[in-house]
């Protein structure tokens, strides 16, 4: 079985992408609740940037490996 599915890959890529979101906003939580020192402020930014990852990224990305009709 040598053959490349694009679409496993495809698939795995959006859960990597989903996991890697979910471990930003865990690092934002740990910021926010001062047991990593740095400024709150970056708190939000990975939190922020946690949740484009978790919810948009995900669809733009499925959007445009979707095959055309």
């Amino acid at each position: 079985m040598d053959q490349h599915d694009p679409a496993k890959a495809r698939f795995f890529a959006i859960q990597g992408v989903r996991l890697s979101g979910v471990i930003m906003g865990i690092l934002g939580a740990l910021v926010l609740g001062e047991i990593l020192p740095f400024p709150p402020v970056v708190g939000y930014i990975l939190l922020a940037i946690a949740a484009a990852e978790i919810f948009i990224l995900p669809l733009v990305l499925a959007k445009r490996w979707r095959t055309p009709e």
